[in-house]
């Protein structure tokens, strides 16, 4: 194979034929892609195939990694060259084949996705172990004195010593979960890897032998299993070394590991080295593979996180001792004292010892919160360190040359400039906001000054005319402000120097000229010697000031008519000046010229019409106009006129952040910007699918059901940015929706303003802009820089600006993947020509496709095959003299095996895509981004990051950079969710990547090393479902491959985010189910083993810890809740409070506030209010966060955490992950009740309905022994999050309490909930089929997760069990087991009687209505019968009734949900309809649960008010008042023109 490339490449002909040398498969056409790529695509197509029917399984199929990993083995040799078409490589056998274990099939290579909790210990096994001992060990201290201290007793010492044993059974679960999880790889293992694994487990199970046995010898008089152990082995002498020297050789693994810890160069190279002797000694801490491989940082890096850690550490120990363990252990020993006998349901265990079940209650809760509050800690201290590195970042000062002033000044204000004309472009800025913004594009040497932007200097001028028309001769107080105020200074040396340049271009008669000369030179002289004020009269100043406005207003209109305005303009101002400013002093010869050579001193004035005569002839006007002539007009105009403060310029929001970071990030450490021809070349891709382009005038006009546009929308949400679009066209309002003219303009400022295809092209494109101008400021000549860019570019033919095109197209190259644009074409979608015209409107603008084409099939049974390319197209003019006939071009076209989307969409859409970008960095950008002008200059600084090692040790190879989040303003909800994600993007990825080292790619606009990327796997992994979260698996695949991921703040990049609850919850779900199968992916599984002990800690509680402490969150809620549950129901409860030996309860009230802490949202909070503490100042921060609170955030951040907890354990039980469109649109619109119920019944409504009833129960019959603390916890922390789960989806609804909405929402719920399923039938549409949807990952979950389903559900009986005790009517029986037993008769007759109803309503109602109704009835009567006789005879209350209820129903779910698990069972018995009828009825009970209180608060149109201000922005929800009432006009009128 490599001889036969060499002799290509070099061109070797054969000796024997005279011809080039071929390859072994053959030198045709396409010979490489039929022989060699398609069979290895055809596998991989046949693998993906599989995955998508065994959505679940991941050990059934193969997936990119495990082909990929195929070559890495010595074993791909065997495929042969050219490739055997029957090695086993190529074998694909069925489903069947492979369960049965076929021997022709290889299997899974390396590793083996499992779904299974046990990845989370497997892959974090250290941190497991740690956190486990450290509880053993503290629960041990605190049982035996109390204090840390205690450990140096020479008993405690020896019982703390046990937790090496413990450490020995750990060792051998995960060497066992290693074989287990591994077994379906066993195949494709070397036998060294085989041998490896088992010598773990071998060497395990001796430990766990070793070390008890030893253990025991060390007590002379042992206990517990201690002395069982001697019993066996016989009582000899105490040896307490023996036990000693076996735990020391036991550690000396860990003793060396830390070693090499402390020297992370040496483990470096010896990790990389292939020398035999090392790969040899390294064998068993690691197996050799290509990635994971010499990962260790430099030496300060690792000070840095290991400080970081060991500090969090020590500091949660502590907190977990104090407040949670020890106070924990003296109730814990008064309750196992004294057994209790006394209960109040049937014990199946009444002799148990020490209460146990009463200790599992009280420490469950404790145990989960001991595991999650390194999360709280954690954020805490990432918070702390984020906010002080970001503090030190913003230190800096700028550098420049003073001998290149003038240069630098001339350059930065055509960057300047650049800027603020793309903020005008984009509407954010008025007119005179430019003008007032804009520095001057040509440098005026004449000046001799430097030239600030008018809003510095604005009202500095009228402030100084009126201060020196005021002094008096004084100087001192206009001298006192020039010195505070630099600006002062500044304005009024431009406006004299601007005014003496004017004048004297003006002026061209000799006898004027002179005049002129001479009165400047008499006021140069005054400022000189600073005598100005003194000698001359000020008064009068405002008089010349105003002459000078008007001439200049004369000047900006240019018109030859107003030349005899112009000549009385300047005699007045002459008058003005000899008249009343200067009086008589130092005018002799000014007079003299005055008066054509007259020497004589007049007194007074000269006559009128001897004066006319100056400047009569001698003014050149109009002027020849120029744009740095009409730049100076209309700049001296704006500072002699601008009498306001321009302090809030701009006024836009956005604008003013933009600005305010730019001019922040100058002042960032950032390398030195190289010139344009050296800067490293990059390319961009975006991978775009069928979202939204630019959006039509139907869009725009098209109104929901409350009349509201989505042009509507947008000029109340940004109303400044839509005054400035009408002043741009020069349109009203009105004139802007009839005028055709504008239709494409109006279009694309509202496409701007969404999350579309248009906005992140025109981002995009800024980099070329940017380069253009940045290689037109390396390569202009002094003379061509201070003409200025704009005048160069401007010009038609210019050598230069080619130059710099050509130049900025030679570094930049975008790329939009848009994979269905061939499709869209040959349909007619108006997508196509959308992303047509931004070809045509960017030239160098470039799209990649996948093309399906039909061509003739060389197999007899198919007449045409569907043939795919992967192509790059650009803008081509068809004709000269019309450029809007335009259509693509093609540039590349290759052929592909197949169709390349067989994976995940957004990652293979990138992957095809990938060759056609260029340069050496690429930088992904998704589809809801935005690029700004100004951050596009700062890209060569941000690559020249690239050639720099930050750490010591490695070149990074992804670059990241923050991000904004520029739909915050639309609606609370979007605030919440910018303030969120804009905490992570900032303070929380400063923090992973320094000083944590743990950064990955998280989608956002990182750039790559895209040759280091391309030789290592790419930029995607695609495999199906577990690659969801695909961005993420970059970062992990190129930390592992000794890559290098940093995190740079001087440079941002927009983002859009999901504005709606429904859209949100989306995300989010596909976040957790992303993360859910991450947890399975040897990804995760290698960094968790080859990472050193705290980088692989900093690895956990930013990746999956987060999800599994958010999960144990909920656990804890729960675990607490069933155990009050259990101690009230079996009557513990009732005796605990009565012997008072339960009355501690600070660990309780701890671990409740740590489950507050976590529901509420500060876990999110902590670092949202230190970057805007840090940005906008700590008190924006605080008034954020109450503002916040006053609009429910909270209430958000309680429902998130359901949506993360409910997805992420159910991926890690049945699977069901997949890609959750979220649409990206503009929430304006009411999701309807079903649409709700549908997306949250299984994640919130049926869990918050749980807690709920176990929150009655707790009510009803609970103790009153609890602390006020512990109650308001419970009340407040544990009810907010139950009426949190069941109704905030209907209050940040809009619309969601207006009475006609809820009328017609009950309409469409009883339609979807009463109709039936079936093939093709939408789970929109019905019930049944959405029932059936929900059950889908059930089917895939195999035996494992079935018996786990089985387990859960079993919760549900504990209800009947215990409550069925507590009713008035059998406390006579005694806690009888028949009691129990006869409830179940109660459950089945009930279940019974709907079966006859069921039946009967379809055998009977159709033909013997009236049999049928006589059977209810009859049903009917003697269900109120029973009532009253067991009410009269057996004492009933109305109180068992509600009990009866709370008893029943959970038990009749319980049932339902162990159906579902055990379908296939079900329905072969023919209950499958029965059990579809009992949930339809459960669905029902629960939609009218949820309904009620809705319907009951659309009652008062208050709520609706306050619900609209609560979600959007006054201008909104003001404009959306007034449009229901125009909206209720409009449809009456419509009626009344139907009929």
């Amino acid at each position: 194979m490599a001889f036969e490339l060499y002799g290509m490449l070099a061109g070797n002909v054969s000796p024997m034929t005279g011809e080039n040398v071929k390859p072994a498969y053959g030198g045709d056409e396409e010979a490489f892609l039929m022989k060699v790529v398609t069979p290895i695509y055809k596998v991989i197509e046949e693998e993906a195939h599989r995955s998508k029917t065994m959505k679940s399984k991941h050990s059934h199929w193969r997936n990119y990694d495990d082909l990929n990993e195929y070559f890495w083995k010595v074993d791909c040799f065997r495929l042969g060259w050219p490739m055997r078409a029957d090695a086993d490589f190529f074998k694909t056998p069925k489903f069947e084949e492979r369960s049965a274990g076929s021997v022709h099939w290889m299997g899974k290579i390396n590793f083996v996705e499992i779904r299974s909790f046990w990845h989370i210990f497997r892959s974090f096994d250290r941190m497991w172990i740690f956190l486990i001992l450290s509880l053993q060990a503290m629960i041990i201290i605190a049982w035996n004195g109390g204090t840390p201290s205690d450990i140096f007793d020479a008993g405690v010492f020896k019982q703390v010593l046990s937790i090496f044993i413990t450490a020995a059974v750990l060792k051998l679960g995960q060497a066992t979960l290693d074989i287990v999880f591994g077994w379906k790889a066993r195949r494709s293992m070397s036998f060294a890897r085989k041998l490896r694994y088992v010598l773990k487990l071998v060497s395990a199970a001796a430990w766990v032998v070793i070390l008890p046995v030893t253990y025991a010898y060390t007590w002379s008089n042992p206990s517990g299993l201690s002395r069982i152990i001697k019993s066996w082995l016989g009582n000899g002498q105490n040896q307490p070394s023996l036990y000693i020297l076996a735990v020391v050789i036991y550690l000396a693994p860990n003793i060396l590991a830390a070693v090499l810890f402390l020297f992370p160069c040496i483990r470096r190279i010896l990790e990389s080295s292939n020398v035999k002797v090392i790969t040899f000694m390294m064998w068993w801490s690691q197996p050799r593979l290509f990635v994971g491989r010499g990962m260790h940082e430099g030496p300060f890096s690792l000070f840095k996180y290991t400080m970081f850690w060991v500090l969090l550490l020590a500091m949660k120990l502590i907190v977990s001792f104090y407040i949670e363990i020890k106070p924990l252990v003296q109730p814990t020993k008064d309750i196992m004292r004294e057994p209790i006998r006394n209960f109040q349901w049937h014990e199946f265990f009444p002799n148990a010892s020490n209460n146990i079940g009463v200790v599992i209650a009280l420490w469950a809760p404790i145990i989960l919160v001991y595991f999650m509050d390194t999360q709280i800690w954690y954020a805490v201290f990432s918070t702390l360190i984020g906010g002080i590195y970001g503090a030190c970042r913003r230190l800096g000062e700028p550098s420049g040359n003073e001998q290149e002033r003038e240069k630098i000044a001339a350059r930065f204000a055509q960057m300047w400039n650049l800027i603020i004309t793309s903020f005008r472009e984009e509407d954010l800025i008025d007119n005179r906001e430019m003008d007032l913004l804009l520095v001057p594009y040509c440098k005026d040497r004449e000046l001799d000054i430097f030239q600030w932007p008018p809003f510095l200097l604005a009202s500095k001028i009228p402030i100084a005319l009126d201060m020196a028309a005021d002094s008096g001769g004084n100087y001192r107080d206009l001298n006192k402000r020039m010195k505070s105020d630099p600006y002062f200074s500044y304005a009024i040396r431009e406006c004299y120097a601007s005014f003496k340049n004017i004048i004297n271009t003006l002026v061209f008669g000799q006898r004027e000229k002179v005049v002129m000369q001479e009165i400047f030179e008499v006021v140069d002289k005054h400022i000189a010697e600073e005598t100005l004020i003194r000698d001359l009269n000020m008064r009068s100043l405002p008089a010349l000031s105003k002459k000078l406005i008007e001439l200049l207003e004369l000047l900006q209109k240019n018109k030859v008519e107003d030349l005899g305005q112009v000549v009385i303009l300047f005699q007045d101002m002459l008058e003005v000046v000899t008249k009343d400013i200067m009086e008589e002093q130092e005018l002799s010869s000014v007079l003299d010229s005055i008066h054509g050579g007259n020497a004589k001193k007049h007194e007074g004035m000269t006559p009128l019409d001897q004066q006319d005569q100056l400047f009569t002839k001698a003014i050149k006007f109009p002027v020849e106009a120029s744009n740095a002539w009409t730049e100076k007009i209309k700049r001296l105009h704006l500072l002699l006129t601008v009498k306001e403060s321009a302090m809030d310029v701009p006024t836009n929001l956005d604008a003013r952040r933009r600005i305010s970071f730019f001019a922040n990030s100058l002042f960032m450490d950032m390398p030195n910007a190289p010139k344009v021809r050296n800067m490293l070349p990059f390319s961009v891709l975006t991978p775009y699918y069928k979202e939204d382009v630019l959006f039509s005038s139907d869009n725009l006009e098209e109104a929901n059901e409350d009349g509201i546009t989505i042009l509507f929308y947008l000029q109340k949400i940004y109303p400044d940015e839509w005054k400035n679009f009408l002043e741009r066209v020069n349109r009203s309002e009105e004139e802007a929706r009839d005028d055709d003219t504008i239709e494409d303009e109006l279009r694309l400022w509202a496409s701007y303003r969404g999350q579309t295809l248009t906005r992140t092209v025109r981002g995009m494109m800024y980099y070329r802009k940017a380069l253009e101008l940045q290689a037109f400021l390396d390569n202009a000549k002094d003379d061509d820089l201070m003409k200025g860019y704009r005048e160069i570019a401007d010009m038609k033919e210019s050598e230069l600006m080619t130059e710099c095109k050509a130049i900025a197209d030679m570094k930049f190259t975008y790329v939009v993947s848009c994979q269905q644009y061939g499709i869209q074409k040959r349909s007619g979608d108006p997508c196509a020509h959308d992303i047509l015209r931004l070809m045509t409107t960017y030239p160098s603008f470039r799209v990649a496709y996948i093309d399906e084409v039909e061509a003739p099939s060389q197999d007899r049974n198919k007449k045409t095959d569907k043939v795919y390319y992967s192509v790059l197209v650009k803008a081509a003019v068809t004709k000269s003299d019309d450029p809007g006939q335009s259509l693509d071009q093609v540039i590349y076209k290759i052929k592909l095996p197949g169709n390349a989307i067989l994976g995940e969409g957004k990652p293979e859409n990138q992957n095809h895509a990938i060759i056609f970008t260029r340069g050496e960095c690429l930088q992904t950008i998704d589809m809801n981004q935005e690029h700004y002008m100004e951050e596009a200059l700062k890209m060569r600084n941000l690559l020249e990051e690239f050639l720099e090692k930050h750490d010591g040790v490695r070149y990074p190879s992804i670059l990241g950079v923050r991000e904004h989040i520029f739909t915050g303003s639309v609606s609370s909800l979007a605030w919440f969710m910018s303030n969120q994600e804009t905490s992570f993007v900032t303070i929380g990825q400063r923090v992973l990547a320094n000083p944590l080292r743990v950064r990955f790619h998280y989608g956002h606009p990182d750039i790559f090393d895209r040759l280091f990327h391309l030789t290592r796997g790419g930029i995607s992994k695609a495999s199906k479902i577990i690659n969801l979260s695909e961005d993420i698996f970059a970062g992990f695949n190129s930390t592992l491959r000794e890559g290098n991921v940093t995190h740079h703040e001087y440079m941002q990049v927009g983002k859009g985010r999901d504005v709606g609850l429904n859209q949100i919850s989306l995300f989010e779900a596909k976040i957790a189910n992303g993360n859910g199968e991450q947890t399975l992916s040897r990804d995760i599984y290698r960094l968790g083993h080859r990472f050193d002990f705290f980088r692989m800690l900093s690895c956990y509680y930013t990746t999956i810890g987060f999800y599994f402490s958010t999960m144990i969150t909920v656990w804890t809620v729960y675990a607490f809740l069933y155990g009050r549950l259990y101690l009230v129901l079996s009557g513990l409860d009732a005796a605990l409070a009565t012997g008072k030996r339960f009355v501690h309860n600070t660990p309780l009230q701890v671990a409740l506030a740590s489950e507050s802490f976590v529901q509420l949202g500060f876990l999110m909070a902590l670092p949202m209010m230190m970057e805007i503490g840090l940005e906008r100042g700590f008190r924006t921060a605080l008034s954020d966060f109450v503002l916040m609170q006053l609009q429910l955030a909270s209430v958000f951040f309680t429902f998130s955490l359901g949506t993360k907890t409910h997805y992420y354990g159910r991926t890690l039980l049945h699977g069901g992950a997949e890609y959750r469109a979220t649409g990206r649109g503009f929430v304006v619109f009411h999701a309807k009740f079903a649409e709700n119920y549908r997306l949250y019944s299984r994640s919130h409504f049926v869990k918050g309905i749980e807690l709920m009833i176990l929150l009655v129960v707790y009510e009803i019959f609970g103790q009153t022994y609890r602390g006020a603390i512990t109650y308001i916890f419970i009340t407040v922390s544990m009810w907010f999050m139950v009426g949190t789960w069941l109704f905030a989806p209907f209050l940040f609804n809009p619309s969601g309490f207006e009475w006609q909405k809820i009328v017609d929402d009950w309409t469409d719920w009883n339609k979807w909930i009463s109709n039936r399923g079936g093939i093709g039938v939408a789970p929109e549409k019905s019930w049944e089929s959405w029932w059936d949807k929900e059950q889908g990952p059930l089917r895939h979950s195999g035996k494992r997760g079935t018996i786990l389903e089985i387990l859960l559900a079993l919760r549900f009986f504990i209800y009947q069990y215990g409550l069925v005790y507590h009713l008035n009517i059998t406390k006579q029986y005694n806690q009888s087991v028949l009691v129990y037993g006869f409830s179940w008769v109660v459950i089945l007759v009930m279940l019974l009687v709907m079966k006859t109803v069921s039946v009967g309503r379809r055998r009977f109602s159709a033909e013997f209505q009236l049999v049928f109704r006589l059977i209810k009835g009859l049903i009917f009567i003697t269900f109120i019968s029973i009532i009253i006789i067991l009410t009269a005879i057996a004492h009933m209350t109305v109180l068992d009734i509600f009990v009866c209820i709370l008893a029943f129903m959970p038990t009749g779910w319980g049932l339902l949900l162990i159906a579902q698990a055990i379908k296939p069972v079900v329905e072969m018995v023919g209950l499958w309809g029965s059990v579809k009828a009992l949930a339809r009825g459960y669905e029902i009970l629960m939609g009218l649960l949820l309904f009620t209180p809705i319907a009951f608060l659309a009652w008062f149109p208050f709520v609706s008010e306050f619900q609209t201000r609560m979600l959007f922005n006054q201008a909104f929800s003001r404009g959306l008042q007034i449009s229901r009432i125009l909206g209720g006009h409009k449809k009456d009128r419509a009626t009344r023109n139907k009929e």
